[in-house]
């Protein structure tokens, strides 16, 4: 019988929906948000609006201005006493980058309201490399320094040399496990010109080692059906394949003069709504830039395909929630929420977090 006078205590670094808190996300492409303008995006179920200021300064608050609940987005951006501010287009309501009311046009010189005691909630943002991230606090009136830096993946160039979006009707977690799912490739992405079923399924053997707060394939030699990259590299190319919490999954081939990094980001919007994003920069190369044009709609092909996926999927989870996991294609699966778990219960008991992850070499067929 469970003890109603003593509850479990609620659990910090997580909602509700099992999304984890007190970590960074992805909020939008650099690009996608011009100077003086913004946009409204869901994160974590919750409605934002990121956008950058006319002096490029980029910003992320609550979407809802708490006078009468409209939307911030829908406003504009004016110079109040020396700053920029968001403005509601209902009653004028100006909100700074840091959340706090700056005016209320309404007020008489001799009111005794004092504006700056409203704010909207804001969230800390970081822009790199041709990203803006933002950090999402379990307490939503975080006014500190977040408690992980934001997302690093190694010296890159300023831009992506190109970006691609889908959105897959999934839970975060689903589209995680779909996405680092290593036996789908020759059955879900066997086109003819990446992995035709013609050249049938290899034994596939990665020594796996725990990185902070994910795991990593070490740097190999790509697959024997990789040709294409070291077309592209020539001699002495290697690859990595990184994850990170709360969803980054990240691949860099390399050689001494020449290095590609694709990330996909994904992003949370509502329990079963998940923004996928890729980047993907290079620096050496030079014929990379001549596949751009090529490269851009395989890449949207892949992530197509996997969203076919999430819907056939979808269509068994409407009667059954729970899968048959097995090893080793499935180990990386459980790895993710060995570390959720590890997450939540590290910020619910207020120590550091400690990847349970231990090297372990994986074998299957693909």
């Amino acid at each position: 019988m469970a003890d109603t006078q003593h509850p479990a205590p609620a659990k910090t670094g997580i909602t509700e929906d099992g999304f984890l808190t007190d970590c960074w996300y992805l909020g939008a492409p650099s690009a996608e948000l011009k100077a003086g303008k913004q946009q409204r995006i869901m994160v974590l179920g919750e409605p934002v609006v990121v956008g950058r200021t006319p002096a490029g300064e980029p910003f992320a608050l609550r979407d809802i201005c708490p006078h009468r609940l409209v939307p911030l987005s829908a406003g504009k951006q004016l110079e109040t006493d020396g700053e920029w501010a968001l403005q509601c287009p209902y009653h004028g309501w100006r909100f700074g980058t840091d959340g706090g009311c700056k005016l209320m046009p309404s007020l008489t010189p001799d009111s005794p309201y004092d504006p700056s005691k409203v704010k909207v909630r804001r969230y800390p943002v970081h822009e790199a490399n041709g990203a803006v991230y933002l950090y999402v606090s379990h307490n939503p009136r975080f006014d500190g320094e977040p408690v992980v830096p934001p997302p690093d993946f190694g010296p890159l160039p300023a831009k992506p040399k190109f970006i691609i979006h889908d959105v897959f009707n999934a839970h975060m977690d689903d589209a995680v496990v779909g996405l680092m799912d290593p036996a789908h490739v020759p059955f879900v992405h066997n086109q003819w010109w990446w992995r035709p079923p013609s050249t049938g399924l290899k034994l596939k053997e990665k020594p796996f080692v725990p990185t902070d707060r994910g795991w990593a394939i070490d740097r190999h030699a790509p697959s024997s059906n990789s040709k294409l990259y070291r077309w592209i590299f020539g001699g002495d190319v290697q690859t990595e394949i990184r994850f990170q919490l709360p969803g980054y999954r990240w691949e860099i081939v390399s050689n001494d003069t020449a290095r590609l990094l694709t990330l996909t980001c994904l992003t949370p919007e509502a329990p079963k709504k998940t923004r996928i994003t890729q980047f993907t920069w290079w620096t050496g190369a030079p014929l990379l830039n001549l596949a751009i044009p090529i490269a851009k709609p395989a890449g949207r092909k892949f992530l197509d395909q996997d969203g076919t996926m999430v819907n056939l999927q979808n269509e068994g989870m409407a009667h059954q929630k729970a899968m048959l996991w097995i090893d080793d294609i499935d180990v990386q699966a459980k790895w993710y929420q060995r570390l959720k778990r590890e997450w939540t219960d590290a910020r619910t008991e207020e120590r550091d977090f400690v990847n349970p992850i231990e090297p372990r070499t994986l074998r299957w067929m693909s």
